[in-house]
């Protein structure tokens, strides 16, 4: 069967109040890229697991629905089918965009409230074997609210936001799961006798982990750097900006689509991933919030940005206030593309 080129089409152009371009196009094309992976393993152990997955990944996004400011020309979604798939780079791509706006929220009411300074802790263990990672990522969960425990942590700290992260080796095809997390704490902590050294903090994890090795930990102060002119700019403002890049940071997905499909075509390797990332994913919560963190959470009545609604990412009061209209777009599996109807 033979296509026109994109020409002949009126192309999906959505853009973000900065200019910079929602990759819709891309994220579509690795998600069927991931299906065909998932369709590939039902091959390989024969389990209508995979095809089902394979099934949802090929529906996911299909067709989308928004509405287009007339005065601005600003498109907002509205209406689309996500899979919800773990491993689903679209979905990926929606939940971190969602996590990063409660995030957002969250740190802004919690400097409101409390005047807190912040933290960014990073817990690894050694990096696994694939048939190790989900027994692994069981043992960190369990370490990690043990820490949470310990009365040293639980003085010093005012709540948190976990996120896990995988990134594999693929020269010795070993896994990396590791832990980024959001601490706030009391303005006094860096003076006061609650303070935690990167030595203790590191003797904490391996104590929580019960492990036979030390492990890397790295713990930073959320900050302004000291090359910015504090005459310049506001410490505050400086501050609000290291802020924002550590929510960015820590609101990330847990795992990079293309960390884990490397190239455009089904390989054995690739296949690997898939099954072993599939299996350590597979109904566990990947995020999670603790103290005044979740306390704000509940406060602002944020939806659950893992399992609940992709559509809605940002409230906004505003999108129909220029008589805004519906455009409906659809996958064009010829041309690889959005087409606006």
């Amino acid at each position: 069967m033979q296509y026109s080129s994109e020409s002949n089409y009126n192309i999906l152009e959505d853009e973000t109040a900065t200019g910079k371009k929602r990759d819709w196009k891309g994220k579509k094309s690795r998600s069927n890229l991931m299906g065909k992976h998932y369709e590939g393993l039902n091959k390989r152990v024969g389990a209508p697991y995979y095809s089902k997955r394979a099934q949802r990944l090929f529906e996911c996004a299909e067709q989308l629905w928004f509405v287009r400011d007339l005065e601005t020309g600003k498109l907002k979604l509205k209406r689309a089918h996500f899979c919800k798939v773990r491993l689903c780079p679209m979905c990926a791509w929606r939940r971190s965009l969602k996590i990063a706006y409660h995030n957002k929220l969250i740190v802004e009411e919690a400097n409101r409230q409390y005047h807190c300074a912040w933290l960014f802790l990073t817990l690894t263990i050694r990096n696994v074997e694939g048939r190790e990672l989900s027994p692994s990522i069981t043992d960190m969960m369990k370490g990690f609210n043990r820490l949470m425990k310990y009365k040293r942590v639980d003085i010093a700290k005012l709540g948190y936001f976990r996120a896990l992260e995988i990134t594999k080796n693929h020269k010795e095809h070993t896994y990396h799961p590791h832990f980024h997390v959001l601490l706030p704490v009391k303005k006094s902590y860096f003076t006061g006798k609650s303070y935690i050294s990167q030595k203790d903090w590191t003797s904490l994890w391996k104590k929580a982990m019960k492990l036979d090795y030390t492990p890397i930990v790295h713990i930073q102060r959320v900050k302004g750097k000291a090359s910015i002119d504090a005459e310049q700019i506001e410490s505050e403002v400086r501050e609000a900006m290291e802020e924002q890049k550590a929510v960015l940071e820590i609101s990330k997905y847990p795992i990079k689509d293309t960390d884990v499909i490397r190239g455009h075509k089904v390989t054995e390797d690739n296949l690997d991933t898939v099954y072993y990332l599939d299996d350590a994913l597979s109904f566990r919560r990947l995020i999670g919030y603790g103290g005044i963190l979740k306390e704000i959470h509940k406060e602002l009545n944020l939806d659950d940005a893992e399992d609940g609604d992709l559509v809605k990412i940002e409230e906004d009061n505003d999108e129909v206030a220029n008589e805004a209209f519906e455009v409906m777009a659809y996958w064009h599996p010829g041309i690889k593309n959005y087409i606006i109807k």
